[in-house]
């Protein structure tokens, strides 16, 4: 049984596009109670990002609003906005005018720059701040130009999520201390903390080489993509060395490489056409197969209208469709309650 963690939790979604109404969406999943407020005659948003909230039209440039808005805060616990710096202080909705009428409040902003700093005022999306945080020029091939990520990094996985854990972090504290907080939520900063860990391995050297030459950025032929013979492609990340063995051995090519040279670079040119030569030899449904149950760590490259019909992704429910039939992703994570373990799909279609 899925369980709503977050019901009682109300939130008043005053406006921004992307990563602040995902944020918010990713909080009424989970059971919150958001109001959204939008301008009148606003241009429409895709749907799914409103799932589960209650839109209200408001114009916060209307003095006449604001004691509604005012009204609405008072009885909340949280309130996102998404403008950029200054933007709410001069609608009279900044921080400080919330806590007049509500001390507990946590106050949750979204930019890409952040609220201070010299690009604070500028414009930008999630391709200016992922390149200004080092996360573009590390998404490339060897001497190629950095390939943008969608706006996964930036807006969502920097910017939204980011968001989310620093608000439900700041409600456990105004909840323990009763004071409220600004949570301030920079695309810039988050999106840097998500190469924590690619900033741990260039510390220790062993993240060194250009972009596009290292372990995880392709430049490894056993994490990497490759194409098959109908054009389509299998994802390879068979890091550990067992799993490489059993890539090899798939592959057929435990003759010729050597599984003790996975990690020598000199090898990985060599060690790559031979890769790209053995995956071209079949098509990307048949590879599939063959290494079906074998731990090499190997996947097929779905595109959006494959990835809800994969069978993992319906046996966990991963997808739904609305009432027109298109797909979209169903919450997650997953919260369940100690005891009930079952994976059964209590999602369904929408």
């Amino acid at each position: 049984m899925n369980v709503a963690p977050l019901a009682g939790l109300r939130v008043v979604e005053l406006g921004g596009v992307g990563p602040a109404p995902f944020c918010a969406m990713m909080l009424a999943d989970h059971g919150a109670e958001v109001t959204r407020l939008v301008r009148p005659g606003a241009v429409p948003r895709p749907a799914v990002l409103d799932r589960g909230k209650s839109v209200v039209e408001v114009d916060l440039k209307d003095p006449d609003c604001r004691d509604d808005v005012l009204t609405l805060v008072a009885d909340a616990h949280t309130v996102i906005e998404g403008f950029r710096p200054g933007v709410a202080e001069r609608l009279g909705l900044g921080p400080d005018d919330l806590a007049r009428v509500n001390p507990e409040i946590v106050y949750g902003r979204m930019t890409g720059w952040g609220q201070t700093g010299p690009l604070a005022d500028m414009a930008g999306h999630d391709i200016n701040y992922i390149a200004l945080s080092g996360v573009l020029g590390s998404i490339r091939r060897e001497s190629d130009r950095p390939i943008p990520p969608l706006n996964l990094v930036g807006d969502f996985g920097g910017g939204a999520m980011m968001l989310a854990f620093g608000l439900v972090s700041a409600l456990l504290r105004a909840r323990a201390t009763g004071v409220g907080a600004v949570v301030d939520a920079a695309m810039v900063d988050g999106s840097a903390a998500l190469m924590a860990m690619t900033w741990g391995f260039a510390a220790e050297g062993r993240w060194s080489a250009p972009a596009g030459q290292n372990l995880l950025d392709g430049g490894a032929p056993f994490y990497d993509t490759y194409t098959c013979a109908d054009g389509r492609h299998v994802a390879v990340g068979a890091i550990e060395p067992q799993f490489y063995r059993e890539l090899l051995h798939g592959l057929d090519l435990l003759d010729e490489i050597d599984p003790r040279d996975q990690h020598d670079r000199d090898s990985w040119p060599q060690h790559r056409l031979n890769f790209a030569a053995r995956f071209a030899s079949r098509d990307r449904d048949s590879w599939v197969e063959h290494f079906a149950g074998r731990d090499a760590c190997l996947s097929p490259v779905l595109d959006m209208n494959e990835a809800p019909r994969h069978p993992h992704n319906r046996a966990r429910a991963v997808f739904g469709t609305d009432a027109n039939g298109f797909a979209f992703p169903h919450p997650a994570p997953r919260i369940t309650p100690l005891g009930d373990r079952h994976e059964t799909d209590t999602q369904g279609d929408a």
